[in-house]
């Protein structure tokens, strides 16, 4: 694709980080440009990373849209994606759900890259100093979690109790999205059309995407239910601890984010909704 004469049309909704750009392709279906400022040596391999993901699902069935082009400037990183003419959800419902459970089934026994998702969980959640963290950044705001305030530190202190002597995980098969979350779903006619925001796909349990699936039902009393059926197949997957592990690494991130971005007032509500889902988690023990 590189060469090809593109035309801006607009900006997308979603992407915090970068946003996304939909553009005119010369003489081929549009398309949606991402773009990341360089900022370590590794970004274009990790960029690499995640078309091989792509393309190795998508020939499973996997509904992520393809990747059309990867390259990079001095300057940026980018790729190029097939656009899909969709929404993103605007709430979950029992039946969206279900249909993402389906997806999720897809990713058993899929992982190709040796990018371990389920591993950085424990270490994230027993609070474990290992050198080659998937996210230096984030394991070091993680630590410093508890000076924020002190409910927050009584959540962290929480979920370190939680954790700290659960043993380490075996090795695990499935491929890992690691952002399996509403914003990355898009539906048309209640009917989910595609997964999109794979970039930082690896490997793992697929119990990762499920949990992070977990933790956006509590956001209507409907999805009761659903949550339950979630919370059991977690707990098929991984047992007990790992459930813990999975549950105490989305609180944490949950928590990083808006601390670091300055969205003060979303973090009691984090807090409210982290000592929730361990209570439901405890109930269960």
């Amino acid at each position: 694709m590189v060469g090809t004469e593109a035309t801006p049309l607009s900006r997308l909704p979603g992407g915090f980080d970068v946003g996304a750009l939909r553009i005119q392709l010369a003489g081929r279906p549009d398309a949606v440009l991402k773009a990341w400022p360089r900022a370590h040596p590794d970004q274009l391999d990790e960029v690499l990373r995640a078309q091989r993901i792509i393309e190795h699902m998508r020939t499973r069935g996997y509904p992520t849209p393809a990747c059309l082009g990867v390259g990079a400037t001095a300057t940026h990183v980018w790729h190029l994606m097939e656009f899909v003419d969709a929404a993103p959800a605007p709430e979950l419902t029992p039946s969206v759900v279900e249909q993402l459970m389906e997806i999720n089934e897809l990713q058993a026994g899929q992982a190709s890259e040796p990018y371990d998702h389920w591993s950085y969980a424990w270490r994230l959640a027993a609070g474990q100093e290992f050198g080659r963290d998937l996210a230096p950044s984030l394991s070091r705001a993680v630590a410093e979690l508890s000076n924020y305030s002190s409910v927050v530190s009584v959540l962290v202190e929480r979920v370190r109790r939680l954790c700290g002597d659960v043993p380490p995980p075996r090795e695990a098969p499935d491929m890992v999205h690691a952002d399996f979350k509403p914003d990355n779903v898009l539906v048309r006619d209640g009917v989910v059309v595609a997964v999109v925001d794979i970039g930082n796909a690896g490997s793992g349990t697929r119990a990762t995407d499920l949990n992070t699936l977990q933790w956006h039902t509590f956001e209507d009393p409907q999805l009761d239910g659903v949550r339950r059926r979630l919370r059991t197949r977690i707990l098929d997957l991984v047992g007990w601890d790992g459930a813990a592990v999975l549950a105490a690494t989305q609180i944490l991130v949950q928590l990083e984010w808006p601390i670091r971005h300055g969205y003060h007032d979303v973090v009691p509500g984090v807090v409210q909704r982290g000592h929730r889902a361990l209570d439901e988690l405890t109930a269960l023990r």
